[in-house]
């Protein structure tokens, strides 16, 4: 069913700086719950969306789809201008661009929030942003692209953003949206224990399968908890305590991912609480021809290794895996032999 767009309550405007899948279905959720929301990104992303319109969904039920002419989407970064809230959801190694574009084109008093993947992104914007208030966010749910231009939120988890009183006003908007923001004081241990979960970004888009798929099975597993224990290791060592993102805490994920694939399914039957058609944003990335964002999350782990005069040859290996994908060797790989070449 056709969703109704309510008026604002208000004259705030909210810009999503990079429509991507997050950035579309974030955006398109905020439209459908009467806020004043411009897109800004690609061109095939605005063809897409004024053919198509766009159709949000989740695991809940909800179906929600807004025509294309009640979508504002603008390629230009002039379109900041104006907004008093910016959700950045452009790819990690764009965050600098992204600040330029900012500082160029926005207002100063506008709030600065990052919604993306790895532990740096909100502290390059802040280095490039003097003056400006910038929070991190973390976006802990899976967006699928579907045929018909559907944004299909594939599993669950909410909205994280560091605590700020500057938000007040903007909580009842994101709450009705069905997005609501959980506020946290300590958000480099977020950050952390999200980057832990997206090492499994890599191993999703080398398996070839969607990630309900994967993670049914052992071989890739024990793949992901070879990262993460080496990934752990090195936090160790730093004196960083990542926080608990999922139903398990960070320090048991190697040994649950380990299990054999019956008692997996029986002790983490949350971890497979995934759409069947959810793939990685990696996976995604690879299929297009993209250059993917592991050197910020398998690499921040080899980076941070290196800067204690350590390896994290797992992690390294994986990083040089997709970059060797990135270049067109990309072919599926089978559990097994994954695990022999991170391992080896």
């Amino acid at each position: 069913m056709s969703g109704e767009i309510r008026e604002p309550d208000d004259a705030m405007r909210i810009a999503v700086f990079g429509a991507g899948s997050i950035g579309v279905y974030v955006g398109a959720s905020l439209l459908a719950a009467g806020a004043d929301v411009v897109l800004v990104g690609r061109s095939r992303m605005r063809q897409q969306i004024a053919g198509q319109g766009v159709l949000v969904s989740d695991l809940e039920g909800r179906r929600q789809h807004l025509e294309g002419e009640h979508v504002p989407y603008q390629e230009s970064a002039a379109a900041l201008a104006g907004a008093d809230l910016i959700l950045v959801t452009v790819k990690s190694a764009d965050s600098a661009a992204a600040a330029s574009a900012i500082a160029e084109y926005a207002k100063p008093s506008a709030l600065i929030v990052s919604l993306q993947n790895g532990v740096g992104n909100a502290d390059t914007l802040r280095s490039l942003m003097p003056g400006w208030q910038v929070l991190a966010g973390m976006v802990p749910f899976n967006v699928v692209q579907m045929e018909g231009n559907r944004f299909h939120r594939a599993s669950g988890g909410e909205l994280m953003v560091e605590t700020c009183a500057a938000l007040e006003p903007w909580l009842p908007l994101f709450n009705r949206a069905h997005l609501p923001l959980q506020q946290c004081d300590d958000f480099a241990a977020i950050q952390w224990g999200k980057l832990l979960l997206n090492l499994n970004n890599a191993v999703n888009a080398l398996s070839g399968l969607a990630l309900k798929s994967e993670l049914s099975q052992r071989a890739y597993r024990r793949s992901l908890a070879l990262l993460i224990a080496e990934a752990l290791d090195v936090l160790r060592a730093a004196g960083i305590r990542p926080a608990k993102i999922a139903r398990v805490g960070p320090q048991l994920l190697p040994v649950i991912l380990r299990l054999p694939d019956v008692l997996f399914k029986r002790v983490a039957a949350t971890m497979l609480k995934i759409d069947p058609a959810a793939r990685s944003s990696m996976w995604q990335d690879l299929q297009a021809g993209r250059l993917t964002e592991v050197d910020y999350l398998n690499g921040a782990i080899v980076r941070l290794a290196e800067s204690l005069a350590r390896d994290a040859p797992a992690n390294r290996r994986m990083t040089a895996l997709i970059h060797a994908a990135e270049q067109g060797n990309l072919q599926p790989w089978s559990g097994d032999a994954l695990y022999r070449a991170l391992s080896d």
